[in-house]
């Protein structure tokens, strides 16, 4: 199954439907973050005053995470008034564009894993299963998009930077070196 996802056209074509829904998704969520004045503020303080909390006890199931909310992302609220939509949109035009698709569908996931840790379940479960089926899609899942040009270009200029060879003195008229 994953050889015909990294592969095939018509996987190819599928990927483009489900990387549009999925880009929508984010595109839209960023935008109205953008638009709408979004404070982050308040949600990172009810993650941390209502962290999720282990089956039938009152430990914390994510401290770490919650003392990272607290310590980090709580001061730094307003830098993160930024960061997370402009992230959102930023996920949502890749997947779109299909530029970047699997590094988009990557950070996206990341996102979803950060809110999931938040305590916010939401739509996270279900552009996890989507940013999955990317992810396995590959290179593939931007097949049909930017990726068709921009995947070559960036590994022949990958090449190009890490495969330097030291420039030869010019050759004499007589195809003596020196």
């Amino acid at each position: 199954m994953t050889n015909w996802l990294r592969t095939n056209k018509i996987a190819a074509g599928l990927m483009v439907l489900i990387r549009i829904y999925l880009g929508w998704q984010w595109l839209d969520a960023g935008w109205h973050k953008l638009t709408g004045g979004f404070n982050a503020a308040g949600f990172l303080q009810n993650a941390v005053n209502n962290p999720v909390l282990e089956s039938g006890t009152k430990e914390k199931l994510y401290p770490n995470f919650v003392a990272f909310l607290d310590h980090f992302a709580l001061p730094n609220a307003k830098l993160f008034n930024v960061v997370i939509p402009l992230g959102e949109c930023l996920v949502g035009a890749g997947l779109i564009l299909g530029a970047l698709t699997v590094t988009a569908a990557f950070f996206g996931m990341l996102m979803n894993f950060m809110f999931l840790l938040a305590g916010t379940i939401s739509s996270n479960p279900w552009l996890i299963l989507f940013g999955t089926i990317v992810l396995m899609a590959g290179p593939n899942a931007g097949r049909f998009g930017a990726d068709y040009v921009l995947l070559p270009w960036l590994k022949a200029e990958w090449r190009r930077l890490t495969h330097r060879t030291p420039k030869q003195p010019p050759l004499n008229p007589k195809g003596a070196v020196g």
